[in-house]
């Protein structure tokens, strides 16, 4: 299992290096890679320490990356392996926009490589945490300097707080791109409530929504235990309010299919404060009390 698994990363080292153009290679490659540090420049990687061996029990290291001004951040994993786990609860990479633990743009474990994920700065602040069980050959991420809001380009996203709409790259001239990933941070003010509605929807099919999928959470991060709900397919989903002033809606494609895409609207209300019944009070009449004098 342990050959198989080494033979997979040295395979995967190999096809990272082929992508590379031949004058690049050599400056490029991933070596062994540390715990944390401070990247700037137009373009690096990250990675796991010990990369690609297995990485440490315990640890906690933070990357912390600036591009040029007037620049976003893009981040592009070529290699993910750590503890699986339904919630990424033990082992995982978190990417946030900025460089503190302010808006997270995902949280990510096991194998599958999520796409490209773009802050709406020139920084970004990347962690992973492992515990003391389970671990894996970990991960490798490339980081490059992009312009912002690149029209027909796969770069999409962002914080919104006024009323608007969203829609996936390239919509409505042609397909979204494969190998995006997409997040809207949706703020309304104080005691307001969002109230989110699809126009047009068409996301790659598939019963579970495994492969292209929009996914819709409360608050401002993606948290799956407060997610409201998946979804794919033709039909576009019910109209969604959330509990309180923040929603997150992500898109997700794999490098396969790619469909129509979607757009979508959202206003913000005024949260309804619950009207309580006023306890009903019984006025009685009033009462003499009298006491016998026992002679």
């Amino acid at each position: 299992m342990k050959a198989a698994a080494s033979c997979s990363v040295a395979l995967g080292l190999l096809l990272l290096a082929a992508a590379q153009p031949a004058s690049n290679r050599q400056a490029q490659r991933p070596r062994s890679f540390k715990c944390g540090g401070i990247l700037s420049g137009a373009s690096g990687f990250i990675g796991s320490e010990g990369f690609p061996g297995i990485y440490p029990p315990n640890s906690k290291c933070t990357w912390k990356i600036t591009v040029p001004e007037g620049k976003v951040v893009v981040l592009s994993f070529r290699f993910m392996d750590l503890e699986s786990d339904n919630l990424c609860r033990y082992d995982f990479v978190d990417v946030y926009n900025g460089h503190a633990n302010g808006q997270r743009l995902g949280r990510f474990c096991g194998t599958l490589k999520p796409g490209a994920l773009v802050a709406n700065s020139n920084k970004m602040l990347v962690q992973m945490i492992s515990d003391a069980n389970t671990a894996g050959n970990g991960f490798v991420a490339k980081f490059s300097a992009a312009e912002p809001h690149e029209r027909g380009d796969q770069y999409c996203g962002g914080r919104l707080d006024k009323p608007g709409s969203f829609k996936t790259p390239n919509w409505p001239d042609r397909d979204y791109p494969a190998g995006v990933s997409c997040s809207w941070h949706i703020v309304a003010p104080k005691n307001q409530l969002i109230e989110l509605k699809f126009e047009k929807f068409d996301v790659e099919r598939d019963n579970y929504c495994r492969y292209d999928y929009v996914a819709v959470f409360n608050g401002g991060e993606i948290n799956d235990a407060r997610r409201i709900g998946k979804y794919c397919g033709d039909s576009p989903p019910a109209p969604i309010v959330s509990e309180r002033n923040e929603l997150l809606i992500q898109f997700l494609s794999d490098l396969s299919l790619t469909a129509d895409g979607f757009i979508g609207h959202y206003k913000f209300r005024p949260k309804k404060i619950p009207t309580t019944a006023s306890p009903t009070t019984a006025t009685l009449p009033a009462t003499t009390s009298k006491s016998k004098l026992i002679v």
